[in-house]
């Protein structure tokens, strides 16, 4: 809220401000305790939070507003725009085959034990990587790489784990990824300097994870896959040059909605020239009404439950904005908590971590704190929007990946069970994704990050050493 602006009064003073976010956080844990979380679950909380907050509200008019002022932000819309976009694209690289081409390049490769564990990370971090999802890349991935790896003497816990891991590292480092867009622009950073600034971070996490998996991947006996070696080609890689060209027009510094359609555009064609794709496969007339007419459709579709719970989201937080509520929180954080930019960064974390734990899903979790908690206390410290964006989106991408409840993990299990009934394989039990790589070692990354001060960034864009860690909040 700049200086000036009329302040929201609401009954109970702070408490009043803070009520529809606590009401909407009670929905978000209950629903993903029951195993029930999901963006398009979540709506019902997010309605019911403003409903009381209309009425907690001394002038009602006021409030109103208030939540205008939240769903207009422009922040909020360039996410919207953004996962546009980037839902079409994950279904085009689907469609034009990646799956497959991954699969050949495993095959061909001729690894086998603790390799194929390890390639089977790298595979799933690739396609996460192309398609922005790691749900996505669970599902599409280990029907295929889970029985073809046990085949090939791969420990089955650690090759289903590697598969999941693949998918974390992927939301985390791709620029299409719900996680990337939101931590970026709830923070107003560039996103080339997101993607830089943080690949050093995410290599880091990746290199420990497959020096992990090539330690404990191995021991199964080698059988035959005759089965997968008449069905994949290696034409769908060609896929992956959608996702080149969405990189190289962010790091071109071009807008991101700019570069993930130069992306869409790209992997049609690329789609076109495997015969994967068809104009009748990206949009059709159905031939009943209610079904899809297509690609587009579908891809547009996947991402409408996100962008509604985004709204509710920048609604309900722009009260807490303007109230004042927010402004009293991060003072209170600064002189007990968050009194050096170290102690700052770590506090980021710490809550991330912490909203994150009870959420089924990470892109919500990241809408609730970017805005309204992140960005205020690392403005306090002039710590720059990529650090900020960076600390937040590594931090949600690590539990989340271990806790029986969240979304990737429930998904990735299910496929999991389906697959070992179809194959008459070894199913590992649900709790073995606490043994996720990545997840420790991105923690592990992180806490090393905020004691030495590597890749911190202030506002300026200035890499700061260790000598000047404790500098303390910015006036």
């Amino acid at each position: 809220m700049n200086k000036g602006d009329k302040r929201l009064e609401m009954h109970g003073g702070m408490l009043g401000g803070i009520l529809p976010l606590l009401i909407f956080l009670v929905f978000l844990i209950v629903l993903s305790v029951y195993e029930r979380g999901g963006t398009q679950a979540f709506w019902a909380g997010g309605w019911i939070a403003i409903i009381v907050g209309v009425f907690l509200a001394k002038n009602k008019s006021d409030f109103c507003n208030a939540i205008m002022r939240g769903i207009g932000d422009k922040n909020g819309i360039v996410i919207i725009t953004a996962w546009l976009f980037a839902g079409v694209f994950g279904k085009l690289m689907v469609g034009g085959g990646l799956v497959d081409g991954l699969l050949w390049l495993g095959l061909e490769s001729g690894m086998q034990g603790a390799f194929f564990t390890a390639l089977a990370f790298v595979v799933a971090a690739i396609f996460a990587t192309g398609t922005g999802t790691s749900t996505g890349t669970v599902i599409a991935l280990t029907p295929v790489l889970y029985p073809a790896g046990v085949l090939l003497g791969a420990d089955p816990a650690m090759l289903a784990v590697s598969i999941l891991a693949g998918g974390a590292l992927g939301d985390n480092l791709s620029p299409v990824s719900d996680t990337t867009i939101v931590s970026a622009y709830t923070q107003g950073a560039n996103m080339k300097e997101v993607v830089l600034t943080r690949l050093p971070l995410v290599l880091a996490a990746g290199l420990l994870t497959l020096i992990v998996l090539l330690l404990t991947g191995g021991g199964g006996e080698v059988k035959q896959l005759a089965d997968f070696e008449q069905n994949v080609s290696a034409s769908g890689l060609l896929m992956l040059v959608g996702l080149v060209v969405v990189v190289v027009a962010a790091l071109l510094n071009r807008h991101i909605i700019e570069a993930l359609i130069y992306g869409n555009l790209t992997a049609v064609i690329m789609g076109f020239i495997t015969e994967k794709l068809s104009f009748n496969s990206l949009f059709h007339i159905p031939a009943e009404r209610g079904e899809s007419t297509g690609i587009i459709e579908d891809g547009i579709l996947g991402v409408t439950g996100a962008i509604i719970f985004v709204l509710l989201v920048l609604a309900i937080t722009q009260v807490l904005i303007e109230s004042g509520a927010m402004a009293k929180l991060l003072g209170l954080i600064e002189k007990t908590v968050a009194k050096t930019v170290r102690k700052a960064e770590a506090a980021i974390i710490f809550v991330t971590l912490l909203v994150s734990i009870p959420i089924a899903n990470n892109a919500p979790a990241i809408m609730v704190i970017g805005p309204s908690f992140v960005k205020p206390l690392g403005k306090q410290f002039n710590l720059s929007a990529s650090r900020r964006a960076n600390l937040m989106d590594c931090a949600v991408n690590t539990i989340f990946f271990i806790l029986p409840w969240h979304v990737a993990v429930i998904v990735w299990h299910s496929t999991l069970i389906n697959t070992a009934d179809a194959w008459n394989i070894a199913l590992p039990s649900i709790l073995v994704a606490a043994l996720n790589p990545y997840t420790w070692g991105l923690l592990l990354v992180l806490i090393f990050s905020v004691i030495t001060g590597w890749r911190r960034t202030y506002s300026k864009g200035e890499t700061v050493e260790e000598s000047n860690d404790d500098i303390t909040a910015v006036n």
